[in-house]
């Protein structure tokens, strides 16, 4: 990974972006269930960099996860840095990219891993597979937008467009020769790798006049269902099936993704389009005429939840679903929006004169000096963390309800710790402060097993009665539904320090982020590997 500064044209202005080997989006990697990666990065660039194996769960090996000043200092200008992990129990779609403020809206690519040679699918064959990166276009200079936000304390100016594979599409000014087009053949069954990485929405997509059949979500097999449109979520992939038509009534149809959000700020409200075009012998489709797919209106919860609620694990003997039937822990995390008061000398443009800030029960992520990796494997906490995040909300209020008068936040580099082993039931509560909205919180190290989800606030007494505990869909990412809670499980059987973070890089800016902080177990195979000799230094 040679990362320097490219030059790139869309939406007829030209802006010098970060890129991995001169490539935007990056490039793709393949692997398959087994394989060792060993990905060197050179950092050209003027500024830190550090890249994250989005899915992977880096079992004992926290030092190739990459969240900088989590499991490592960032890579430093004219540094570089060996990501060396395998890939253990895993297959399907996953990605990679920057986790260092917002550089990834430019640095991303896919991470596929094939099962193991000579194991098929859970499901017939695909004809051919095809990734399709869901991403963010701004015309102003990311790091700039993000600085200034957080320096006036108002919401960051959102993106210009969204883009298939780093193309906007027609729908944008100067765009329809930045087009993405599928080509296919009819009455063959294509596998749609896709990936959000967009950088603050959550999207919808579809593709007129044909239906998707999801078979895999954040690389675990789910019981095949089909559907017309999907949201998607930042962080998140989704395995779809397409069976094109046998004889299509057009040579061409428009595929597109919109934004779901509740959110009471601005949001980039635009639709991008790209091309599904069949038979490739006749030149592209102009896209510009094509009916657009029908999608959900922005806000329709609704048809979220409806679309949610179809996710069930493969559960199969080959397959199986081990959820934690036992409980150790039992967390409840608020998550959402807060704010800080104005610093005395100067006006802030949040809410009411203070500054937009993001939590989870009440604690706005301090990022710390150094990497906590570093300092939980010497064992030298002083200075760097506490292990005293709160477990439950510090001051109860009706979550979905009237916000309270006082909305500002606590702040520290605070971690929950956990003994190896221990079964965790986390329960996330989303909150109504500054507006209720979805919150997609992904977890490293671990994937976790959606149990339950609802609206309101969430009962301890009887909602735990309708959990599935026999098929829950397995994630790394889920979204905490608007105004509404969804509980997870997981097993800490991967020491280290783990990031658990929303995925709307604004509400990262913001805080909105812990840690887990796993012990080793008693066994040799259950401790943390050493760090490697070229660890970056803060």
């Amino acid at each position: 990974f040679s990362v320097g500064m490219t030059s790139v044209t869309r939406l007829c202005g030209t802006k010098s972006i970060p890129t991995v080997n001169g490539q935007f989006p990056g490039p793709r990697l393949d692997a398959r269930e087994g394989d060792r990666l060993v990905v060197t990065v050179h950092n050209h660039m003027s500024r830190n960099v550090s890249f994250h194996w989005h899915g992977l769960r880096q079992l004992r090996n926290g030092w190739a996860d990459g969240p900088a000043y989590i499991t490592q200092c960032p890579v430093q200008p004219g540094q570089s840095y060996v990501y060396d992990f395998t890939v253990a129990g895993q297959r399907g779609t996953l990605w990679w990219h920057a986790h260092l403020s917002w550089l990834r809206v430019h640095l991303y690519g896919p991470l596929l891993i094939l099962p193991g040679l000579g194991v098929p699918y859970p499901f017939a064959a695909p004809y051919k597979e095809v990734p399709i990166m869901f991403g963010e276009w701004f015309k102003a200079d990311t790091e700039s937008v993000i600085s200034q936000a957080l320096q006036t304390g108002a919401g960051p100016n959102v993106s210009d467009a969204y883009t298939f594979n780093g193309l906007p599409g027609p729908t944008y000014n100067c765009s329809s020769k930045d087009t993405y087009t599928l080509k296919v053949q009819p009455g063959r069954m294509y596998m749609l790798r896709l990936i959000n990485s967009a950088l603050n929405d959550e999207l919808f997509f579809g593709i007129a006049n044909h239906t998707l059949t999801v078979v895999e979500a954040d690389a675990n097999y789910v019981k095949p269902f089909t559907v017309s449109t999907l949201v998607i979520s930042p962080g998140q992939t989704m395995n779809v099936l397409l069976t094109t038509s046998a004889n299509p009534s057009s040579q061409a149809f428009a595929m597109a993704i919109a934004p779901y959000t509740n959110t009471q700020g601005t949001f980039d409200n635009t639709t991008a389009a790209a091309v599904l075009q069949y038979d490739a012998t006749t030149a592209p489709s102009s896209a510009q005429n094509l009916p657009l797919p029908a999608l959900p209106r922005y806000n329709d919860t609704n048809a979220v939840a409806r679309f949610t609620s179809n996710f069930r694990s493969l559960a199969s003997a080959q397959y199986p679903a081990r959820v934690p039937r036992a409980v150790d822990r039992h967390v409840l995390f608020t998550v959402g929006l807060g704010t800080d008061p104005c610093p005395s000398n100067q006006t802030c443009q949040g809410p009411n004169g203070t500054k937009f800030a993001a939590s989870i029960n009440n604690n706005s992520f301090v990022r710390p000096r150094s990497a906590l990796l570093e300092a939980h494997y010497q064992r030298r906490y002083a200075g760097v963390l506490m292990a005293n995040f709160p477990t439950t909300p510090p001051h109860p209020f009706n979550y979905t309800g009237t916000p309270p008068n006082n909305t500002f936040v606590a702040h520290g580099t605070r971690v929950v710790p956990l003994k190896f082993n221990t079964s965790v039931e986390l329960v996330m509560q989303g909150t109504a402060i500054q507006g209720a909205e979805s919150h997609p919180l992904h977890m490293h190290g671990f994937n976790f097993f959606v149990v339950g989800q609802g609206f309101g606030n969430y009962d301890p007494i009887n909602d735990p009665a309708k959990y599935n505990l026999v098929d829950p869909v397995e994630r790394n990412t889920v979204s905490v539904p608007t105004a509404g809670w969804v509980a997870v499980r997981f097993l800490a059987d991967n020491p280290g320090v783990w990031l658990m973070h929303c995925h709307f890089d604004v509400h990262l800016s913001w805080g909105l982020s812990m840690a887990w902080m796993v012990d080793d177990g008693p066994l040799p195979n259950q401790k943390m590997l050493p760090p490697p000799s070229d660890l970056p230094k803060c």
